[in-house]
């Protein structure tokens, strides 16, 4: 409303001025006129021919320019020789599959050549029949269609090139309809004019074969499909190469209406539609009355694949992927979803397929052992069953039903909101076995879908730094946030003691090694909180199991089974500074508190930066900045930006190694928090290691697992903390986060054509100063009989002739 009256002002400014009217006087005034009295027929017929020609050319120059806005704008030459087709940008993985698309209309170019003869066949014969002996606009098809409007059949004469006119610049819509583009009549004579006169610019500047491929890959198909590729895809799951003749009819029959004839909604008008594109193609010998009649009685054939935001693989990375690439495109005057852009990326379709394979089932097995876990009791409720901490009604707050019913009900009426959500009315909700239909009122939808655990996967090429896996959630649909980023730059969860290997590494950067020793015992640091206020406040840290053995151990040994007093007294003697700081330089992004606990993993990190922070010690110590596109190329496959990772020396070649044998000792030491893996292929017969990690209260699970070529991390846990398991035999991350790994990884070790094999790990390439070979001896015994209270004295020079089985360690 708004706008017209802007435009009926705008009018009344351009009436007032004067302009309109002075320029009808000037044509029609009666001086031009009476100077043809006294001169012969032949005369006056020039001089009218020769006013009315001035007069044409002024109108067109004037439709041309636009003038006084009235008419619209015009596509200029450039637009001609440069058409901007709205195209689908495409993603691809580094192993050449197509991963998806960003696309504000689905559109994929293809060139003539690539498109079967049939198509055009069909599309000449019942659109525009004399298209190769026109110049765009058919004068005797005008004629014609005039003759049969006056006799009652109206009928369309838009030649093709007339129709790429209009579908290609929108002459009749946006800026190119004017201000004349409001009158009835008026408009329409002036869209068909413009429409005339682009048709002969296209002409001028296209063969016949270039327009019709620029038709093709112009016009919509219905159900997202724009352009003859995707159209074929769609409908038919093929290429426009391989259009057969019945296929190639149905298309070009919907042409007349996508909706009208959609094959998919109205299977009988889309029949009859394609079977009379097929009488045009035997009308006009481009196909036998036989063939005609055979392929008149073949059913439609449909073999949908339909292309959406939200189906195939990666779909939380593509995801956030988008929104990089958005402000790389501001920064570059691109547009994401119309200039069709290439962009390459460096996960592997391979590794990601299996990643999200072992992520859905195992979060299916873990998420069936929380709802055991917590039986019929909700696990926001107290002992005595009350929501003390109105946790439910905060997350009611959050929810678009919430605001919605706010805005009918009012701010104030809390209460009828409420009532209104518990109104129980049919639903679908997600399940690991699919969508299922249930009776569920606002809040109890509320109530399932927070219950539900979710996880993060992220494996990185610890050499290139290329990201090659990237499961951000258990289902895209249902739960947007990210747990590989997170969904912003300071956003994270704590890492519990898959941090405590910065602590190690500070210290191996001071001169200690892996076979240094420390005590198991109580430690109580008293310092001032800055939560406090600068108050003084006492820590005292505790083991997991909550006991302290007294006994002397090695670092190593210390890691491998995270002993928290020893982390916890190593953080101390090496500073919380430096601990800081060497995180920092291995990648962590998120803030990092210098409280005594930042050794225990107390600080919010980014299972994104974590990975890449172990992927160094795998390097040799250099930090790579993990890297997702490695470039971007235009519509024509020109390259428009290669992409190249920060990369720095974060702790040095030797801390890097000693890192890597203080991680194998999760598997090697007894006792070790990464055991778990001798169940799966990937932890049997091959020198891997790991760091587990369970936050207070284990809200969050985390295991990251190297080998000698991959590094992943897994993370595990509900986006709302306080929903949880409650104790260590279910909510520690060797029981959550770990199995996750594992299944991915057996799945890994399974495929030979990854190229990906188990085996030793390279040998140091520079010299290692410290003494290093320092496991503890294996134990014959049950892994319950693993406590360090009963270990034999340590070997230094004890070295397995071959790495234990899974026998071995539960027999």
């Amino acid at each position: 409303m708004q706008f017209l009256k802007k435009l009926r002002a705008l009018i009344n400014q351009i009436w007032q001025s004067g302009r309109i009217q002075a320029f009808f006087r000037f044509i029609s005034r009666p001086s031009v006129f009476n100077r043809m009295s006294g001169r012969s027929v032949w005369q006056k017929i020039g001089a009218w021919t020769y006013t009315f020609l001035l007069l044409l050319v002024g109108f067109l120059l004037a439709l041309e320019l636009n003038f006084l806005w009235l008419f619209g704008r015009m596509p200029s030459v450039n637009n001609i020789l440069d058409p901007k087709l709205a195209t689908a940008s495409e993603l691809y993985s580094a192993d050449s599959v197509l991963l998806g698309k960003y696309f504000t209309e689905n559109r994929s170019p293809v060139s003539y050549k690539d498109i079967a003869p049939c198509v055009f066949d069909a599309l000449i014969a019942t659109e525009d029949i004399r298209f190769y002996e026109h110049h765009g606009v058919d004068y005797r098809a005008l004629g014609a269609a005039a003759f049969s409007t006056v006799s009652g059949d109206a009928r369309g004469a838009s030649t093709i090139t007339q129709q790429l006119a209009k579908n290609l610049y929108k002459t009749r819509r946006g800026n190119s309809k004017g201000l004349f583009g409001y009158i009835p009549g008026v408009k329409m004579v002036i869209a068909k004019l413009k429409e005339w006169i682009t048709s002969y610019k296209l002409e001028f500047f296209y063969t016949k074969n270039e327009i019709l491929e620029l038709y093709l890959n112009t016009v919509d198909f219905g159900n997202n499909a724009y352009g003859i590729k995707v159209a074929a895809k769609t409908y038919f799951n093929t290429s426009p190469k391989k259009l057969k003749v019945h296929e190639a009819a149905l298309l070009v029959g919907m042409l007349k209406g996508t909706s009208q004839f959609n094959p998919v909604t109205r299977p009988k008008q889309a029949k009859a539609r394609r079977n009379t594109v097929l009488e045009q193609m035997a009308k006009y010998d481009k196909i036998s009355q036989s063939f005609l009649k055979r392929e008149r009685k073949r059913p439609l054939g449909l073999r949908m694949t339909v292309d959406s935001h939200r189906e195939g693989i990666a779909l939380h990375f593509r995801s956030w992927l988008a929104e990089r690439l958005k402000t790389w495109c501001e920064e570059n005057d691109y547009n994401l979803y119309e200039d069709g852009l290439r962009i390459y990326t460096t996960l592997d379709s391979r590794l990601q397929t299996k990643a999200e394979e072992a992520v859905t089932a195992k979060m299916n097995e873990l998420q069936n052992r929380f709802y055991r876990h917590w039986k019929e009791r909700e696990p926001w409720l107290d002992q005595n069953g009350q929501d003390t901490a109105n946790f439910i009604l905060n997350l009611c707050k959050k929810s678009p039903v919430y605001d919605k019913l706010e805005d009918e009900l009012g701010e104030k009426n809390e209460a009828a909101i409420l009532k209104a959500m518990e109104v129980p009315k049919r639903m679908k909700v997600w399940t690991y076995q699919g969508e299922k239909d249930t009776t569920f009122s606002s809040l109890d939808s509320i109530k399932y879908y927070v219950q539900f655990l979710q996880c993060g996967l992220m494996t990185i090429d610890p050499f290139t730094g290329h990201i090659k896996a990237w499961v951000g959630g258990v289902d895209y649909d249902h739960f947007k946030v990210d747990h590989v980023f997170g969904p912003t730059l300071t956003s994270g969860r704590p890492a519990g003691s898959t941090f405590k290997p910065f602590v190690y590494a500070t210290a191996f950067e001071q001169g200690m090694g892996p076979c240094d020793k420390m005590t198991d015992q109580y430690v109580s640091h008293t310092y001032n909180d800055p939560y406090s206020k600068g108050k003084e406040t006492t820590w005292t840290p505790k083991n997991a199991d909550g006991h302290f053995s007294g006994r002397e151990m090695t670092l190593r040994h210390a890691m491998g089974r995270s002993i928290n007093s020893v982390a916890a007294q190593l953080t101390l003697k090496v500073g919380l500074g430096n601990v800081a700081e060497t995180a920092r330089k291995l990648g962590i992004s998120t803030k990092l508190d210098t409280v005594p606990a930042i050794g225990l993993g107390a600080n919010d990190v980014k299972l994104f930066d974590m990975v890449g922070a172990y992927a160094a010690f795998v390097n040799q110590g250099e930090w790579i900045e993990p890297m997702f596109i490695t470039h971007i190329t235009d519509r024509n496959g020109k390259v428009i930006e290669e992409f190249k990772p920060q990369r720095r020396q974060a702790v040095s070649p030797e801390t890097a190694y000693l890192m890597t044998y203080m991680f194998r000792g999760g598997l090697e030491e007894p006792g070790g928090t990464s055991q778990a893996l001798f169940g799966y292929e990937v932890g049997n017969f091959n020198e891997m290691g790991g760091k587990t990690g369970t936050s207070q209260n284990y809200a969050d699970g985390w295991y990251i697992g190297v080998t000698k070529e991959l590094v992943t991390g897994v993370w595990t846990g509900c986006d709302e903390p306080r929903i949880r398991f409650r104790n260590s035999a279910n909510g520690e991350g060797s029981k959550t986060a770990l199995p996750v790994y594992g299944a991915y990884m057996d799945l890994v070790y399974r495929d030979p054509a990854l190229g990906i094999k188990k085996g030793y790990w390279p040998k140091p390439t520079v010299e290692i100063t410290k003494p290093w070979n320092c496991r503890t001896p294996w134990q014959r015994a049950a892994p319950d009989s693993m406590a360090t209270d009963s270990l034999p004295p340590t070997d230094e020079n004890y070295i397995p002739d071959e790495l234990p089985t899974s026998e071995e360690v539960t027999q």
